[in-house]
């Protein structure tokens, strides 16, 4: 996947350690040439010097070919609007905005941007949220009694059926993402390699889904 990473700081650099080992090929931006150099010593990315929200330096890093988007500066402000720039304008289909205020992770999520805290967290959830390795929740319905969460398909459940992911008034598969385009499936669709699931979930058949999965 072609990922780049705004803010170089504890953060990014772990994260770009860990996206490079795991075989991504990332770009990292960032004001501080010192920093660039650096990094660039140890490891093989691509430096673009410059400030993230900058269209310019926002295109010099390719960020219409990015897969994911992850701004992680020191400034909430600052990561909440390249975020933004980049959902809305260059359509990235994964957008992560690091935010020290938590109080205003809802407002940004209600805007479709992954959000978050803490830099040792932080870098392992990315992660997770790149590569759909975890269900990643995005919303929560009522008093917290349902979820609906996203999980890219195991490959075990490639070629079986909706209906076998599916406990009535637990768990339903709501709508897949399937080839830039989202539909409603029906008990009898065929799951396929690539397919994002869209679940509904009580709160309490968390793990009953995970085994459904072959999460756990």
């Amino acid at each position: 996947m072609n990922i780049v990473i705004v803010g170089g700081g504890r953060m990014g650099s772990g994260l770009l350690r860990q996206l490079l080992q795991e075989g991504h090929k990332v770009t990292l931006i960032d004001t501080n040439e010192n920093v660039l150099s650096k990094l660039q010593k140890d490891y093989d990315f691509t430096a673009v010097k410059g400030i993230g929200f900058d269209k310019d330096v926002l295109e010099k890093a390719n960020i219409k070919l990015a897969d994911a988007m992850v701004s992680c500066t020191n400034s909430d402000e600052t990561n909440a609007l390249i975020a933004r720039i980049s959902k809305n304008i260059y359509r990235v289909p994964r957008v992560i905005a690091r935010l020290f205020d938590p109080d205003k992770a809802k407002i940004y999520s209600a805007l479709g941007i992954e959000t978050i805290s803490t830099t040792s967290w932080g870098i392992h959830r990315a992660s997770e949220l790149i590569n759909y390795s975890e269900l990643d929740p995005i919303l929560t319905i009522g008093n917290n009694d349902v979820e609906l969460v996203k999980v890219e398909v195991p490959a075990l459940l490639v070629g079986r059926t909706v209906d076998q992911v599916r406990m009535i008034g637990e768990i339903s598969v709501v709508a897949i993402y399937r080839d830039s385009k989202s539909f409603i499936p029906t008990s009898g669709t065929v799951f396929q390699n690539g397919d994002l699931l869209y679940i509904s979930v009580l709160t309490t058949s968390i793990k009953r889904l995970k085994t459904l999965l072959g999460m756990e």
